[in-house]
């Protein structure tokens, strides 16, 4: 018996986790694997970095399951299955796929089926895996860790949303002096939540103070739809007090706001849900690296 993919782990997992009860993640784990019929050998199998090949499956399977609604975490660490997760074992029990998955992806988790480019609602660009004999290891690699970025990236938002708005506040001042904003002699803080007018976040590029980036930081639902008024609203806080401003967000911006942010003349940086989860994981705000891997080459200096 081979190894069982990441993807056909999934209907083993929800017949685990359909009796109702809650399971950590290594229990879960642990009875998926029994249930499965891993035997020694293949419960003793690793991946190069050391960590056991069943129980990373058995991760992204629960992973994508709790993605799309089939289980929920009802506490750090920990799954229950839901009404779509008994729904999705009962009409495919033999197996359940990735492009099964994607037709009851949450709404606003365009990474199941494409990747907003330009961070506007409409504009998109589908992104489909590529079969593993069709590209070079390189490329799997490429895709392999993008795949867990875009994973990372809903976790992201996930967590950002479960919090209250004054963490989100915090996070994004946290994310520009990441980026470099502020200086070794700036300094970043976050606006009172009385009286902010419309300002949540200062970052001062100098010591004195004489260039500033305003920050506006709305925590809306991933599915939401930021418009003109929104920006118009900004723009007037920033009225006679600096030039430009960076408004984030978890939601997304619609094709009139990014057109006024375009042609107003105080310059305005939009970044929605899909750019700012981009930047945390470039930036190594709110992740961790978890493994490192080199990829090598013949050195043809050494041979000459």
């Amino acid at each position: 018996m081979t190894m069982p993919t990441w993807d056909q782990f999934m209907v083993p997992v929800l017949q685990v986790l359909n009796d109702g009860d809650e399971r950590s993640l290594r229990a879960l784990r642990s009875e998926t694997a029994a249930l499965a019929g891993l035997d020694e050998s293949q419960l003793a199998e690793a991946l190069p970095s050391g960590q056991l090949m069943a129980e990373n499956r058995i991760g992204w399977a629960a992973s994508y399951l709790h993605r799309v609604g089939a289980l929920e975490r009802p506490r750090r660490g920990h799954y229950v299955v839901t009404e779509l997760g008994r729904k999705l074992l009962a009409e495919h029990p033999t197996g359940i796929t990735e492009a099964v998955l994607r037709t009851v992806a949450k709404p606003g988790d365009e990474w199941w089926v494409a990747k907003r480019a330009t961070g506007v609602a409409g504009d998109v660009v589908s992104i489909r895996p590529s079969e593993p004999e069709m590209i070079d290891p390189t490329e799997q690699v490429e895709q392999g860790v993008a795949r867990i970025h875009e994973d990372v990236a809903a976790q992201l938002l996930e967590r950002l949303l479960d919090n209250e708005p004054a963490f989100f506040e915090q996070a994004v001042v946290k994310l520009l002096v990441a980026m470099g904003y502020g200086g070794a002699d700036g300094r970043a803080t976050v606006t009172k939540q009385s009286g902010d007018e419309g300002i949540d976040g200062i970052i001062d590029q100098d010591a004195l103070g004489l260039n500033r980036v305003y920050i506006q930081a709305k925590r809306y639902a991933v599915d939401r739809t930021i418009g003109r008024p929104d920006l118009q609203a900004f723009v007037g806080a920033l009225s006679g007090k600096a030039d430009g401003g960076v408004f984030m967000t978890t939601a997304r911006f619609s094709k009139e706001a990014s057109a006024y942010a375009d042609g107003v003349p105080t310059r305005l940086i939009l970044i929605d849900g899909v750019r700012l989860t981009s930047l945390m994981i470039r930036y190594g705000v709110g992740v961790q690296v978890k493994d490192t891997y080199r990829v090598v080459e013949i050195d043809e200096d050494f041979f000459e």
